[in-house]
C-alpha cells in the first residue's frame, strides 16, 4: 500500500529461514523479488546482496519487523528530492506500544560516550538536540529504516560485511558522513519497529 503510487520494487533477502517464510512470500506476494540465501550471511552481506539487484535511484533498507505508514515513502522521497547533499535519511521509529525509540537518531559513539552508555548513562549516545517530530542533521541513523541513493550506497561500498549483526548501521552512517554527505533525521513520518524479530536468540551467539 505504501508504494501503490510509486515506481518501486520490493526485494526480500531471506537469510536461510527455518520456517515457511520463503514459501509465504512466493504464494502471497509473487511480484516480490525473493533472494533465498543458503546460509545466514548476516545483516550486512544480506543487504549488500539485495542492493546489488536494485534498479531504482533510491534504496530503502527496511527490517522485516517493521510496519511503514502509507505516506512514509512519499514524504521521505519528497524531502530527499530537494536535499542535494543528503546521505542517509531516517525517520521516527516507534515500538509496538507506541513509544518513541531514541535510537532513531544517535551521535557517533566515541570511546567516552560508549563507556557511559555501557554504564547506563545514555544522554550523549542519542541525538537529543532534535525532538522526535523535528527535521535536522544527525550523525547516526538506525539500520531498521534507511533511505539513500544507490549511488551513495555504492560510493561508500555499502555495509561492512565484517559486521554480522549490530553496529553496521553506525559504521555506514559514519562512512557516509566522512564522504561529505549529510545524514538527516526526518521526524514528520513514523514507522513501527517491533525490535528483535529478526534476531538470532542464541546465548552463545550473543
Amino acid at each position: 500500500a505504501a508504494i501503490a503510487d510509486l515506481d518501486a520494487e520490493i526485494i526480500v533477502v531471506d537469510n536461510h529461514s527455518v520456517d515457511d517464510s520463503c514459501q509465504m512470500v512466493k504464494t502471497l506476494f509473487p511480484e516480490v523479488t525473493l533472494i533465498e540465501n543458503k546460509q545466514n550471511l548476516g545483516f550486512s552481506k544480506g543487504n549488500n546482496i539485495g542492493v546489488a539487484q536494485v534498479k531504482g535511484e533510491y534504496i530503502c533498507i527496511l527490517n522485516p519487523d517493521t510496519v511503514v505508514a502509507e505516506d512514509t515513502f512519499k514524504k521521505t522521497l519528497a524531502y530527499a528530492e530537494v536535499t542535494p547533499k543528503m546521505g542517509i535519511l531516517g525517520c521516527q521509529l516507534i515500538d509496538g506500544r507506541g513509544q518513541f525509540l531514541p535510537e532513531s537518531k544517535r551521535n557517533i559513539p566515541t570511546p567516552i560516550i560508549s563507556i557511559k552508555k555501557v554504564m547506563g548513562f545514555s544522554s550523549g549516545y542519542y541525538a537529543n538536540h532534535l525532538s522526535p517530530a523535528a527535521i535536522g542533521e544527525v550523525d547516526v541513523l538506525v539500520g531498521a529504516f534507511m533511505i539513500l541513493k544507490k549511488t551513495v550506497y555504492e560510493h561508500v561500498r555499502g555495509f561492512d560485511e565484517d559486521y554480522f549483526m549490530y553496529g553496521e548501521d553506525i559504521d555506514l552512517s559514519y562512512k557516509v558522513l566522512k564522504a561529505g554527505f549529510q545524514n538527516i533525521y526526518f521526524g514528520e513520518t513514523a514507522i513501527i519497529h517491533y525490535k528483535g524479530e529478526s534476531t538470532l536468540k542464541d546465548k552463545a551467539y550473543a
